[in-house]
């Protein structure tokens, strides 16, 4: 089982999840962001990026804690290309959104009032990762291609299990299913569309 908190899988894993590893290394994003608990959340992680993809880097904010994590983001990237600094709501939470581009990749670190894994990208990456274990390569190359398509992931993944509703919220509807499980879920469905 993956330790998400801990990107050295990314070491040994696709050349692009090797250059992610590079990258957030130089970077220095983890070690500056480490009293927010920083974790890589999103489709690189799970190799089903494509290339428009970027690092998405989940932080747990407080309240009290947004001015100085804005400011530690404010003092260690504004200068990179399109820097952009937000403040929201995003599911009932406050969240900073923080974007900028380095090298090959465009980042984006999310801050919310939770700890990062209740935050619902890593909710739905570890769902997506057990729909991968049970599906293989096949359900890869079918998220990829849909992506590719210009669906986001979620909807990418709702498509092909099938799930009805607003796909960020059917997809936790399978959170804490076993990979058999999932594997039975998928025996039940039509086989992969060919969307090549």
């Amino acid at each position: 089982m993956t330790n998400w908190k801990d990107i050295g899988y990314l070491q040994t894993g696709t050349p692009r999840q090797q250059l992610a590893y590079v990258t957030l290394q130089n970077l220095g994003v983890l070690a500056t962001l480490r009293d927010f608990d920083p974790v890589l959340a999103g489709t690189i992680p799970l190799d089903i990026d494509i290339a428009s993809s970027d690092l998405d880097v989940l932080c747990a904010v407080a309240p009290a804690e947004v001015s100085s994590f804005t400011e530690l983001l404010r003092s260690h990237y504004a200068h990179l290309p399109e820097f952009a600094l937000a403040q929201k709501i995003i599911n009932h939470r406050t969240s900073v959104v923080c974007c900028f581009r380095y090298q090959e990749f465009e980042v984006e670190i999310f801050g919310q009032d939770c700890p990062t894994e209740v935050q619902h990208a890593f909710r739905h990456m570890i769902v997506e990762d057990v729909v991968l274990q049970a599906g293989g390569e096949a359900w890869r190359t079918a998220v990829r291609q849909l992506k590719e398509k210009g669906l986001k992931t979620e909807p990418a993944f709702a498509t092909l299990l099938q799930l009805r509703g607003n796909p960020y919220e059917a997809i936790l509807s399978l959170e804490g299913k076993s990979i058999e499980e999932i594997r039975m879920w998928m025996a039940n469905l039509p086989a992969l569309p060919d969307v090549g």
